[in-house]
């Protein structure tokens, strides 16, 4: 069997990581590669058989939490914990975008190019020892963290072996990009130099591949979709709710990614008599927002919309998985049409309807029509007529009706995603 190195952080093992890692090294030993894992020290280990080279190192505001007693294990982040210490926790407050923008600013400094950059010496100390043991065919670095690939770029001038750089969140070019313009041109001089030597560039979308190309013009760009853990698969389905359930598990955005469209529908619902109060239930299972508690609020709908905050991921899957409606609010961007929100591609694995909301197209709506996993609604009037349909539904039959194509779905899986990354890898070899 082939060995990889493969570089980066894992989700949930580690709270700063994306959610591609573990469905590639979970399964691409299925197509001849053994992956091994140089990653950050694990508090917890994956179920899964792994090998694992862990790499302490000092994280690089250390010094400034200590300094301002912040709490780095807490729930919140720091920048919510200063809000809340300062009394700036509203988002529209003056308060709390003074604390924004100083924490950007501050940020811009301190962590260039991320808050892990002092984990590439100890990271390239251990694989020097690491070759000196035994031999790698190809190295995958994916991000976040960015310092993944300056780790792998070094490693790659040094050792000379096929590299794929994976950004499943772009790195310059990012759509939640937080930082100056002045910081974005110092980010995307370090992106071209340190990814020149990459042998492919992988992302996961068509629209974000056609994005990494024009700034890589040279470099081999694939789409590879995020995947759903086949494990997890809900066969046989559980139990579902007596109420017409309606969930979203992730979190919202205050600008491009909020549930106010559904909210106001369903309050348009209700205050007409089509959908009866006491049979509907809304659940957000997420960070929670005082926005989005206002939203509730508004639409007079305490008590059947409701935020439970942050819950482990196997929670998350009940929740879904016992649901009549899955709740997708697509991140609303016309100029980012290629977002896989990560919960679509989880939803999937519920197997239950998924009701997508959102001004543009983009390819979650084109996820949805081709697997047949639930329905775009762009409008408010599309919103009330899918929640209107799916509610009829239940009333007839005491459930929603998953008319989802399961072959088209496993297509999606974090097995078929891994398949896809060995014929990169074996191409390169």
């Amino acid at each position: 069997m082939k060995k990889v190195l493969v570089i980066g952080f894992l989700w949930p093992y580690h709270r700063r990581a994306g959610a591609r890692l573990g469905g590639l090294v979970k399964y691409l030993h299925e197509f001849d590669w053994e992956p091994v894992l140089l990653t950050a020290p694990l508090e917890t280990r994956p179920e899964y058989d792994l090998r694992v080279i862990e790499v302490p190192y000092r994280y690089a505001l250390d010094f400034w939490l200590k300094l301002l007693r912040f709490n780095q294990n807490a729930s919140a982040n720091v920048r919510e914990q200063a809000k809340q210490r300062i009394g700036g926790a509203s988002k529209k407050s003056i308060r709390g975008a003074l604390i924004d923008f100083a924490f950007t600013r501050g940020l811009e400094i301190i962590d260039y190019p991320d808050t892990e950059k002092n984990w590439v010496r100890p990271a390239l100390k251990i694989c020097a020892q690491l070759w000196q043991q035994e031999k790698f065919q190809a190295i995958i670095s994916s991000s976040p963290p960015v310092t993944g690939h300056v780790i792998a770029n070094k490693l790659k001038i040094k050792y000379q072996v096929p590299w794929v750089a994976d950004l499943p969140h772009l790195w310059s070019q990012n759509n939640t990009y937080a930082y100056s313009s002045l910081r974005r041109m110092v980010d995307r001089r370090l992106e071209r130099k340190t990814l020149s030597r990459a042998d492919s560039l992988t992302t996961t979308s068509g629209p974000l591949a056609s994005k990494l190309k024009s700034l890589h013009k040279d470099k081999t760009v694939h789409s590879i979709t995020h995947g759903f853990d086949p494990d997890t698969v809900n066969d046989p389905p559980d139990k579902l709710t007596e109420k017409f359930t309606i969930t979203y598990t992730g979190a919202f955005d205050p600008v491009l990614r909020t549930p106010s469209m559904l909210l106001a529908a369903l309050h348009s619902l209700i205050s007409r008599g089509l959908i009866a109060r006491e049979k509907v239930e809304v659940r957000f299972f997420g960070p929670e927002e005082g926005w989005v508690e206002n939203e509730i609020e508004k639409n007079d709908l305490s008590g059947i919309a409701k935020q439970y905050g942050r819950v482990t991921m196997a929670s998350a899957q009940a929740k879904q998985r016992e649901s009549q409606l899955l709740y997708n609010p697509k991140w609303d961007d016309p100029k980012e049409p290629g977002i896989h929100s990560l919960k679509l591609l989880e939803y999937l694995a519920a197997r239950r309807p998924i009701l997508a909301t959102g001004k543009y197209r983009d390819v979650a709506d084109e996820l949805l029509e081709e697997t047949g996993a639930g329905i775009y609604a762009a409008d408010a009037a599309d919103i009330e007529r899918t929640l209107m349909e799916a509610y009829q539904e239940y009333q007839q039959k005491g459930s929603v009706t998953w008319y989802g194509d399961d072959a088209k779905i496993n297509g999606y899986s974090q097995r078929e995603m891994a398949g896809k990354f060995a014929r990169v890898l074996d191409s390169l070899i």
